[in-house]
């Protein structure tokens, strides 16, 4: 699915729940827009996969050359091979769990909510 990230929808994002649920694999990375990377997530989490499931995605677009998304999708990769079964967001060379990670607009960065 290629649409923008303030595009999606709720049917949007049961989709992306049951290809995780029908998936083989036990470990997944889903590259995602990050205006509502949040919200896939906490679908994600609520739905307690027995899987690892990375959402990671890039403050600057790849066109602008300095994008960051090639190095938050290698991260990704690797948090997806090594963290135990569980939803997270992988930005900035860092791993949050879904549940306690925001964007925070004004640093251009995802932290942690608490």
């Amino acid at each position: 699915m290629m649409i923008d990230s303030l595009e999606m929808t709720d049917d949007d994002r049961a989709l992306i729940l049951k290809s995780c649920q029908t998936s083989k694999e036990s470990c997944i990375v889903i590259t995602h827009g990050t205006d509502t990377m949040e919200l896939t997530a906490e679908v994600l989490g609520e739905a307690a996969l027995e899987k690892t499931v990375v959402l990671t995605g890039a403050m600057i677009p790849y066109a602008f050359g300095s994008s960051d998304g090639l190095f938050n999708l290698g991260s990704a990769l690797a948090f997806a091979q090594t963290l135990p079964h569980g939803v997270y967001i992988a930005m900035n060379g860092r791993y949050f769990h879904w549940y306690n990670c925001t964007k925070d607009k004004s640093s251009g960065q995802f932290k942690e909510k608490r």
